[in-house]
């Protein structure tokens, strides 16, 4: 009985291991790109101005909560990509003081996150289609994922120091 009890065992566990042999890859799909994750519509929940040099230097205060001033719980931004993800346009719309231009066309510094340079990704704002005229620039502080927010900032610098920042604190609307 005791062998009988064996052998089905062991038959059983050479079913199982020939049974899950076949792995199945699926087909290739292409890896997602930071355009698709920044592309839509954004509304702002928090705009935030830091002075850089007195955070530089522990001065406080440093930063100023601007969201309810000057109707900047009205901004909304809407970054467009065409069909093949390609960045095209963007809009700033609401009733608001422009901080960068309102309208032109965006490109990020890279298609991908990158953890191995420590420099996070750029957004290059152009005033023509063909994105040789960079008007702007602004940084993709934290990256949209399964919640939909997204953190950019606008930095202004002299003689290659910052001394002012503004931080852009967005939810995805659909």
């Amino acid at each position: 009985m005791k062998c009988k009890s064996l052998y089905w065992l062991a038959f059983m566990m050479c079913f199982f291991a020939i049974g899950c042999d076949n792995t199945d890859d699926g087909s290739y799909v292409a890896p997602i790109t930071l355009y698709e994750k920044v592309n839509g519509n954004w509304g702002l929940t928090n705009l935030k101005m830091v002075d850089e040099v007195a955070k530089a230097n522990n001065i406080q205060p440093n930063e100023e909560n601007l969201s309810t001033y000057f109707n900047y719980e009205d901004f909304k931004i809407k970054f467009n990509v065409d069909e093949k993800n390609n960045p095209t346009s963007y809009e700033v719309t609401g009733d608001v003081p422009p901080l960068f231009a309102p309208k032109g066309y965006w490109a990020l510094s890279s298609e991908f996150q990158s953890s191995i340079t420590g420099v996070g990704t750029k957004i290059y704002l152009y005033s023509d289609a063909q994105k040789t005229q960079k008007i702007d620039e602004l940084r993709l502080v934290s990256v949209p994922g399964k919640t939909r927010e997204m953190q950019i900032q606008l930095v202004r610098s002299s003689g290659g120091v910052d001394f002012l920042s503004y931080v852009f604190k967005l939810n995805a609307i659909n």
